[in-house]
Order: structure tokens, then sequence, then C-alpha cells
């Protein structure tokens, strides 16, 4: 096999777990309003969840890197699966039990999974062709990540947010024979979808077991860290990455409250063409649903933009300066939170799910800019990036945090200020790269 044909079919393996990862981090989004009615959470105490998920990149990147260094890829995505598998499993306890520790337990598992993923594949991706092509191949495969994430919501509309969450004054009035059985449904509702994820998941990694990818980034220089430390672009970079990942994941995980605050299921209920889109979302009648469900479903196309955005990206950034298209990305990403923050009802809606649109070439193209010319520094760059994507550990309780004080209009000055600092970025790296010509 040629080396060409040889990267092709590692490009294409790898892209899967882009997907995989992109579906399952979405889908713990859909669990966080179930999860705030079930055990009667504030937004901040909510916003733990993402927090336990994020602080999985902070803790597992760098070891992670250090792995993959001793055992390879190959071993490594295995083990990243398996360690998925297991965080996915844990699910059943979780709900079985209803003690929300040990949901934060497997959150923080599953991501410790996906952080292996994360710290493997994005390099891996970026060197498997000419470094000039490296922000395209990463926003061609960080699209198939968009894929899952755009999937995700309607799955979670479906299975988690569709039934009505009692309240512990409902359940208290319930018969032994009533509660049991409400416990036992709400159980199955998570249960179910993370069965089939953790199936899946093992299937995948029995697959990569027999699969040949190529050897690349094989050396592991020594007091790598130490000089990447020291990179004001690799610094700078890694918390472009951080305000990326917690703006991004803050706007996905308060999506369903924010619209609910505006009333918006009436809304949409009331609106011929709204309704109609709703209900060919989510296959069933309006009247019969919970209104998390019905904004819930809208969500897709926050995630879909997203993924429409990186199959664009991928060509734009083949024909024009990537760090120009990340400049113009951003700025229409504060743009529309401007409009939504002074705005009401589905101006405001549609304008906040268009950030997913400029969300899209962010993170590989932040990505791809601060490890470029690094050379055997690769490897340790990708693991202290990865380990910024702890911003989504640290902005979305904040951000709940603000919500709680000021409500959610004023709280968006906080995301509006991390696609600032991207913009600072895009332009700085920029006039970085003219001054080396």
């Amino acid at each position: 096999m040629s080396e060409k044909k040889s990267f092709r079919s590692a490009f294409i393996t790898v892209t899967v777990l882009f997907f995989l990862w992109g579906f399952i981090t979405v889908l713990v989004d859909s669990l966080i309003p179930r999860l705030k009615d079930v055990f009667e959470l504030t937004y901040f105490q909510a916003g733990l969840v993402q927090f336990a998920f994020f602080l999985a990149y902070l803790i597992i990147s760098v070891p992670a890197g250090a792995l993959l260094s001793r055992i390879g890829y190959k071993k490594g995505i295995v083990v990243g699966l398996i360690t998925m598998a297991i965080g996915c499993l844990l699910f059943y306890p979780a709900a079985s039990e209803r003690e929300f520790w040990i949901f934060l337990v497997a959150y923080f598992t599953l991501a410790g999974g996906i952080t292996v993923l994360q710290v493997a594949a994005n390099p891996y991706v970026s060197v498997l062709g000419s470094e000039d092509g490296a922000s395209s191949r990463l926003n061609l495969s960080q699209a198939f990540n968009s894929l899952g994430t755009a999937i995700a919501p309607l799955i979670g509309a479906s299975f988690l947010l569709s039934d009505t969450i009692m309240s512990s004054e409902e359940i208290s009035v319930l018969t032994d024979i009533d509660r049991s059985a409400y416990y036992i449904s709400e159980a199955s509702a998570v249960q179910t979808p993370f069965l089939f994820i953790a199936a899946f998941i093992g299937f995948l990694a029995l697959l990569f077991l027999f699969i040949k990818l190529p050897k690349i980034l094989e050396k592991n220089p020594v007091g790598g860290y130490g000089k990447l430390l020291k990179n004001k672009i690799v610094m700078l970079g890694a918390f472009g990455i951080f305000v990326y990942v917690g703006a991004e994941v803050a706007i996905g995980s308060y999506l369903v409250n924010y619209f609910l605050s505006m009333n918006l299921s009436e809304i949409i209920q009331q609106n011929e063409t709204m309704k109609y889109i709703a209900e060919r979302l989510l296959n069933t009648d309006l009247a019969s649903i919970d209104s998390k469900a019905i904004v819930g479903a809208f969500i897709v196309f926050y995630w879909s933009g997203a993924m429409i955005g990186r199959f664009i990206g991928a060509y734009l950034t083949r024909i024009m300066k990537p760090t120009k298209v990340l400049s113009i990305f951003a700025f229409l990403a504060v743009l529309m939170l401007l409009i939504s923050m002074h705005t009401y009802g589905l101006v405001s809606m549609w304008s906040i799910l268009a950030v997913g649109l400029f969300n899209s070439i962010m993170f590989p193209t932040i990505f791809a800019l601060t490890i470029d010319g690094l050379g055997d520094l690769k490897p340790q760059a990708s693991g202290l990036l990865c380990m910024a994507i702890v911003g989504g550990a640290v902005i979305p309780p904040a951000y709940g945090f603000l919500t709680d004080t000021i409500g959610f209009k004023f709280a968006l000055f906080l995301i509006i200020a991390c696609y600032g600092y991207i913009l600072f970025f895009g332009i700085f790296k920029r006039k970085k790269i003219i001054a080396l010509q």
C-alpha cells in the first residue's frame, strides 16, 4: 500500500472517533436539564456536571501524552475506548441509585477515555499529509465530530427529555408502588441509551485491535513541555482552546433553560412553521411531550451549524489564510450573541443558534495554528492543548453562577469575552506569520 493510500485509510478510520466523542459530549448536555429537575439543582450545581466531564481533560491530558509515547497510537486508542465504555456503564448504577455523585464519577470516567482519544487523534490527523493542509484536514475531521453533535440533541430530546420530571413534593405523595414504578421508569430513560453506546464503543475497541495505522511522531523529545511553556504562541493558543471550549459548552449546556426562560415552547407551538419543524424533528405531536423536549429539539441547529461550518471551513482554509477565517468567524459569533442579548422570542433563539455555525472552525483552526512548525514537539503540544479543554469545566459553571445572579441575558457578556479573545488570537497569529515572511 502506498503512503498516500495508507494515510487516507488512517484518516477515515480515526475520523470515526471524532464522530463518536462529538456525539457523546453533546448527549451529556441533554442530561443536564433532566438532572437539574431530578435532583432539584441550581444552575450552578447543574454546571458541575460539565465541570466533572471537562476536569478530566486537565488531569488526564499530559499523562495521556506520556502513555501514547510508550504504547503507541493504536493501543492508546483502545485504552481510551475501553475507558469510555466503562464510563457509559457507570450510568446504569447511577440511574438505579439516583445518586448525583455517581453521575459525576461516570462523566469523569467517560471524559477520561475521550481525552486519550483527543490527545492522539488531533495531532495524528494534522500530520497525515502536508503541513499547509493541516487546518483543512482537522476541519474536515471535526466536521464529522460535528455530525455526531448534530445527531445527539435529537436522541437526547427523544429519550432523555421527552417525559415530565416529578418534583420531590410530587413524589412524596405517591404510593410505594407508584413511586417504585416512577423510579424504574426514570432509571430506564437514562440507562438504555448509554448501554447501547457502551456496546458500540466495545465493538470499536475490538475493531481497532485489528486495524493497522501508520506509525508517525514516534520521537519523544526530552524537556519538550518546558520548551512549550516558554513558547508564546503555544500559551496563547492553549488559552484560545480554553475559552472556545468553555463558550461552546456553556451555550450548548444552557440553551434549553435559556429558551424556556423566554417561554419559547409556547411561541413555537403558536407558530405554524416552528410547530411543524418541531414535530418533524421529534416525530410526534407536541401536545404529548414536555416543553423541555420541544425547545431541546431546536438545539440540533446549534450543533448541525457547526457541522456545516466545518465542511465549509475545510474549503475556506484551503483558499484563505486560516488566521483570517478564524478572525471573521469569531467576529460574527460576537455579533450573533449581541443580537440574542438585545432581542426576545424567535430572533433571540435563531441568533444564538447561529453561533454554532461560527464555532465550527475555531477548535481545529486554533489547534493547527498553534502546533504549526513545532515538529517533534507536536505530541506534547497536543497534550497541553487538550488540557486546555478544561475550559469546558470552568466557564459553564461560571456562566451558570452569573445566570443565577444577573440572568441569562447579561451573563452572555462572559461568552462574548471568550469569542473576543479568539478574535484577538487570530489577528495576533496572522501578524506573527506576516512578520516571519
